[in-house]
Parts: structure tokens; sequence; C-alpha cells
């Protein structure tokens, strides 16, 4: 049996002239949290977003479970795209303003065509896990805290029981109560489900608390 593991191999991403990532390597096996660090610039949302098959590299690829994957969002069947979560740093960047909280979490079930009533039910079950009392899931993103729209969002990024989470900077606009939730809910389901976590953060105290190695992302050179 293929060990459970998302990889980067040689990955490359360049915008227009601007070289953002250089032959990257970076391995996430399944139950280890891998700290990524480096200055700013040096890439690491870009390499969240192609290892979370939003973004095909320019050059090299990107494995799951040793299969080559080949394209990136809809271009890939929802079985294999939905294996890999991200929450990102931004919750209201992230989010559809005229959806409710509710209708949020069950966002990407409705898009792999689960009935609706399942979809409300499985929201519902993940909003109670992440936090979110039972009133705010009628709530659209602007009658809610950021911290509150956070939890929303992690409890979608879970809704397809991803093997892989990528959190880019999830906590860093957040408050020290809602971080250490947060964290908490992460670390319970990566237990429970032998997941990998991808973990981007400025924050040296939780780095050093939360990851199993950290791996240093160098800036590209430039031309």
């Amino acid at each position: 049996m293929t060990a459970t593991a998302l990889a980067a191999h040689g990955v490359s991403v360049s915008y227009g002239h601007r070289r953002v990532l250089d032959r990257v390597d970076l391995r996430v096996s399944g139950g280890e949290t891998v700290g990524l660090r480096g200055p700013s610039g040096s890439g690491k949302s870009t390499l969240a977003r192609v290892l979370a098959l939003l973004h095909a590299p320019d050059a090299g690829h990107v494995t799951l479970d040793g299969q080559r994957v080949a394209g990136a969002r809809h271009r890939l069947p929802a079985a294999l795209r939905t294996r890999v979560a991200v929450l990102f740093q931004s919750p209201r960047a992230a989010t559809d303003p005229r959806l409710s909280l509710a209708d949020i979490i069950a966002e990407p079930l409705r898009a792999t065509g689960t009935p609706v009533e399942q979809a409300r039910a499985r929201a519902a079950e993940l909003a109670d896990l992440a936090g979110l009392t039972p009133d705010l899931l009628a709530r659209r993103p602007h009658a809610v805290s950021d911290g509150q729209l956070q939890r929303a969002c992690l409890a979608r990024a879970l809704v397809h029981q991803p093997a892989f989470l990528l959190c880019d900077e999830a906590t860093a606009m957040l408050d020290a109560s809602t971080q250490a939730h947060l964290a908490a809910v992460v670390t319970d389901y990566q237990r429970r489900h032998d997941a990998g976590v991808l973990l981007i953060t400025h924050d040296p105290a939780l780095m050093s608390r939360w990851a199993t190695r950290v791996v240093d992302l160098p800036v590209p050179p430039r031309p």
C-alpha cells in the first residue's frame, strides 16, 4: 500500500517575467505537520495553491499518494481534488458575501452533487465542531467577526474529510483564543484521520509548537 503523501517535485511558477518558485521540492506525509518558512515574496502562498491543486505549475509536477497529478481545479476529478483542502489568511476574500455561513460551509458539498438535506446536516455538524453556535449559521459574512468567519472556512475545508489541509497564515488575523481553538480543531482532526498538514506562518511560537518539521523556502534568484 502506498503511503499517504502530497508532494511537489521540481515545481516552478512565474508571473510574467518574475520567477516566484524555482524548482521547489516539498513533501507532506499523512499524520505530519510541515512548517513552511520563508521571507515575504519567497512564494509560500503560491506553493500552497499548487499543492492545493488550484494552480498548475509552469514546470515540475505534484504527486498525490505517488500518482502524478495532471491539471488543476475542475480539470481534475472531484474525488481527487477534494482530498486536499486549504485555509487562507483572509476569510472575507475566500467567501461569497451573499451566502450565509451555513451555505458557505455546505458549498463544496453542493458542488459535488450532495443532496441538500445531507449537505445541511454535514454543515451543521462541522459548524459545531468549529465552534459556531446555530444562531450564527443564518448570518452572512458582514454580520460576523473575522474569527467566526474563519471558523466557517475551517468547517468548509473539512467538509469532504480531506487527507491534507494546507493552512496559509490561517490564524494571522485572529485573536489568541480563536487561534488556539482553530489549532486544536485541526490537531484533533489530524489525529483522528492521520491527515497531513502544511503550516505557513510568520509566528515562530506557533511554528515551534505545531510543526513536526520545518522547511525553509528560499527566494528565487533574480533573472
